[in-house]
């Protein structure tokens, strides 16, 4: 049985670890270190952490993988292999190279596609019509190693990063268990990554969940469902914020301006558009929980109002 380290952090990992726990003896966890969070500011355990300890496996936190001491703790260990999964820091030379078999990353796209730390949401952001997982060969750049092995899901029509999050997590520790059940046995072919299909999935940031009325209904209703949940597409009301966590694109003509509230009803908010309508149907208040756009208009008016853009 092949001996290995496992490195990875939030619950997108689980189900890899729970591959690794099953397919494999796994010598030792390593995840990020526990950090402040919340309005509390509590210490905030990894889920990988949790799960790692209730199997009795070693966890260790360094803050830095490439300082001396850590690279020397995981010599110790003697791996066959290192498994990755959105562990959150980049491995140094000196611990690509240490494995017996390498390190091997599961990846939440279908390389060269979306290389970089937000796979997930740039899919939904882009239209893209299926994504997948790659279980990858690493190397010192970033996410450019061989392919090991790939397996594609179709998007649903109102996939959100959220739910293709869940959906690819459990894909993922499916195919790292097909990967490593080969790599215990006759080995995978690695096939090297296609560079005039490269694309690139920079990390998301707060500035861009604002909305700009003057899009399509069809690219906002497409940043509502990449910003959910995080950081959750919004648009300024009565100088506050207003979250939309779901809407729905309607190719419907309007003489109105971008951002003009045409109709507000128990079927939704329909906001004008730079092409069509976009029929809002969730939203949250700051403070407040998200709620149906019928329970928002129970006490609010929006309609006729214009949101800017």
């Amino acid at each position: 049985m092949l001996r290995t380290v496992f490195a990875g952090t939030p619950e997108f990992a689980l189900p890899a670890l729970r591959a690794a726990l099953q397919a494999t003896h796994v010598l030792a966890v390593y995840t990020q270190p526990d950090r402040p969070a919340g309005r509390g500011r509590r210490l905030r355990v990894s889920p990988i952490k949790v799960a790692a300890l209730e199997a009795g496996v070693p966890v260790y936190q360094p803050a830095r993988l490439r300082d001396p001491g850590v690279i020397e703790g995981l010599r110790a260990l003697a791996p066959d292999l290192l498994v990755v999964a959105a562990f959150g820091q980049i491995l140094p030379p000196a611990v690509l190279d240490l494995p017996r078999l390498g390190c091997i990353n599961v990846h939440a796209s279908l390389l060269p596609r979306w290389r970089g730390a937000a796979p997930i949401q740039r899919a939904v952001l882009a239209g893209d019509r299926r994504s997948g997982i790659t279980i990858m060969q690493m190397d010192a750049g970033l996410d450019t190693g061989d392919i090991l092995l790939q397996r594609a899901l179709a998007l649903a029509a109102q996939e959100t990063a959220g739910s293709l999050h869940d959906r690819l997590a459990v894909l993922g520790g499916e195919t790292l268990a097909q990967a490593l059940a080969a790599l215990g046995g006759p080995g995978l072919q690695p096939v090297p990554q296609d560079p005039s299909r490269v694309t690139y999935a920079p990390k998301v940031q707060r500035a861009e969940a604002e909305i700009d009325w003057s899009c399509s209904a069809e690219a906002i209703d497409r940043s509502v469902r990449a910003f959910n949940p995080w950081p959750v597409a919004r648009t300024r009301w009565h100088r506050r914020d207003l979250r939309i966590w779901a809407g729905v694109p309607e190719p419907r003509s309007t003489p109105a301006s971008p951002g003009q509230v045409l109709a507000a009803d128990a079927a939704g908010i329909r906001v004008a558009c730079g092409t069509g309508q976009l029929r809002i149907t969730r939203v949250q208040l700051p403070g407040g929980r998200p709620m149906s756009a019928e329970a928002f208009l129970a006490g609010h008016h929006i309609a006729g109002e214009r949101l800017p853009s």
